[in-house]
């Protein structure tokens, strides 16, 4: 058995919270299955971005000449932090949710 013990202050969240029960429920397997199924669309557009990834990093470390002017070769480097940032606090959520389900 597991419990999620998330709590919607550590998420900044709590003002989206207020006024729900605070007593435990059983999440039915169909809330479970519809959630397993977000999990799994997440992984499949992570895994999508992996390639796309892996072919921008391919051209960029391949040997036929790149040109930009400085504001596009600006945009792209803002666009990579970006996306670097977004990933990176992503990652932080996961592991925060990954330590806020425990096994009992």
């Amino acid at each position: 058995m597991y419990e999620i013990i998330a709590n919607p202050e550590d998420y900044q969240i709590d003002h989206l919270i207020n006024g729900t029960g605070n007593a435990n429920m059983e999440i039915s397997k169909e809330e479970r299955d519809k959630w397993a199924g977000e999990i799994t669309n997440f992984s499949e557009r992570l895994t999508e971005f992996a390639k796309k990834s892996e072919a921008l990093a391919k051209v960029l470390a391949g040997s036929d000449s790149i040109s930009a002017t400085p504001a596009s070769l600006k945009t792209l480097k803002i666009q990579l932090f970006t996306i670097n940032d977004a990933l990176s606090s992503a990652l932080k959520i996961a592991d925060k949710l990954e330590a806020d389900i425990i096994k009992k």
